[in-house]
């Protein structure tokens, strides 16, 4: 029996284990959970990730829940300074498996089945990373795609490659393409995932060929695996398209540990700061919903540490003040909230960041969510989201954009809402105002408030 014919009987299996999950809502509200790269880059083992898991699962129950291993997990030396040093792993089917060196519950052929298992078992979802295309060394040695009579030569698309990343080429549009990822997935949802990024795929260059192929492949595991695009900012045209195949996008460029960040090159907007998503956002308000979530990328907070993806080991040099606008603006404009801290460290701060039930309800549960465009002059650096809560409270957001403090009294009605007096709670203070026609505001720079107003 040849190769692929064996592998043709073998993949329905693999699809039929995991079909029962069904065709049900992927993401039904913006996935929360934590991912690897901002605190460890390339570098993460074994060991490190289930530390972390062990410290995501204490937070589940505010709904921090995917545990998501970012790029890097089939590379045997991934400081190495090529690719030919980097040792990538990859199977008899040119699809890239765990490196064992660093994940020694891989070996023999285990994949992340065994971490993914271990992960559930916290109550917890398990994602991996991904760099879209077919590793190089595939195509070298012409190496046969699984449950399919195509080989690598067939699927790749060596005129495309990642501007970024030198490991994989782009994937051709044709059956052997989709061949191709379809093996992949299927071997994907075989190990449990349900958490997929996909990087160079979104935005420089959008690749919508790829996007669908996969998607097209995740669906045919029967298993629910969010699939979120990356890098951005994905380009405001392409919405309608690429709502219809995953459920997280990319709206910015990874954005890091900043308030602004100095470019030297024209149209380099990398890294982005936080003062940048006040710009990539608006645009994108009302396209949160129905399971479908822009992504405003992970927050930087805490220790960045030991390998972070960007710059030297730290913690978040984000004030706290700038930490608490950043996640106040993601959760009123609905984007999925990832945290970058390494979860080993936590600091109390931070920790109290992250464990606001009510901030978070407003990104899980709210609707409506819109910035305020008609502000009175006298407001200068300031901007306002509003949102509906599902008891029919209003959410506010006034967020102070200057690099000084900000004082001013304001009418609700200027904060659009309807005139007359309201009573409110700001959702990070716990403090009550008393129903009143004014509402008195002060803010220290880069500073928030997030009321629910009655």
């Amino acid at each position: 029996m040849t190769c692929w014919l064996r592998s043709a009987l073998l993949l329905p299996i693999l699809i039929a284990a995991v079909a029962a999950a069904g065709a049900q809502e992927v993401a039904p509200a913006p996935p929360m959970g934590w991912n690897s790269w901002d605190a460890y880059g390339l570098t993460i083992d074994e060991s490190e990730f289930k530390a972390n898991v062990t410290e995501l699962a204490k937070l589940h129950g505010y709904g921090w829940t995917y545990a998501v291993i970012d790029e890097g997990w089939y590379m045997g030396e991934p400081l190495g300074d090529s690719l030919r040093h980097r040792n990538y792993a990859i199977d008899e089917h040119g699809l890239l498996v765990p490196s064992a060196k660093r994940f020694p519950s891989s070996a023999d052929g285990q994949g992340f089945k065994a971490i993914a298992d271990w992960v559930h078992a916290q109550g917890l979802k398990f994602g991996i990373h991904i760099v879209r295309g077919i590793h190089r060394q595939a195509l070298e040695a012409n190496l046969p795609i699984a449950g399919s009579p195509f080989h690598a030569q067939d699927a790749a698309d060596t005129a495309d490659t990642c501007p970024w990343d030198d490991g994989d080429y782009g994937v051709r549009d044709n059956a052997a393409g989709q061949a191709y990822y379809d093996s992949m997935l299927a071997l994907y949802a075989h190990w449990g995932v349900d958490f997929l990024k996909v990087d160079c795929i979104a935005d420089h260059p959008y690749r919508i060929s790829e996007i669908r192929q996969i998607a097209a492949a995740i669906r045919k595991t029967g298993r629910p695996i969010v699939l979120s695009l990356s890098p951005g900012p994905t380009q405001l045209s392409h919405a309608a398209e690429i709502r219809r195949y995953g459920q997280m996008w990319r709206i910015s460029n990874d954005v890091w540990d900043g308030w602004t960040f100095l470019h030297e090159q024209p149209g380099d907007d990398f890294p982005m700061g936080v003062r940048n998503i006040f710009d990539r956002l608006p645009p994108w308000a009302g396209q949160a919903r129905d399971g479908r979530w822009p992504d405003a990328d992970m927050l930087p907070f805490g220790e960045l540490a030991p390998h972070p993806g960007w710059g030297e080991p730290r913690h978040s040099r984000l004030t706290l003040d700038e930490e608490r606008t950043q996640l106040t603006l993601l959760a009123i404009a609905r984007s999925p909230l990832i945290l970058g801290a390494n979860l080993t460290r936590l600091d109390d701060a931070t920790r109290a960041l992250i464990t606001n039930k009510d901030v978070i309800a407003v990104d899980q549960h709210s609707h409506d969510n819109h910035p305020l465009e008609h502000l009175p002059a006298s407001f200068g650096q300031v901007r306002v989201w509003m949102a509906s809560g599902e008891a029919g409270e209003r959410y506010l957001a006034v967020f102070n954009l200057d690099d000084k403090p900000l004082s001013l009294q304001t009418t609700w009605r200027q904060l659009g809402l309807t005139p007359g007096k309201h009573a409110a709670r700001e959702l990070w203070s716990g403090d009550r105002l008393p129903a009143s026609d004014h509402l008195p505001i002060r803010l220290p720079a880069h500073g928030c408030v997030l009321y629910s107003v009655e």
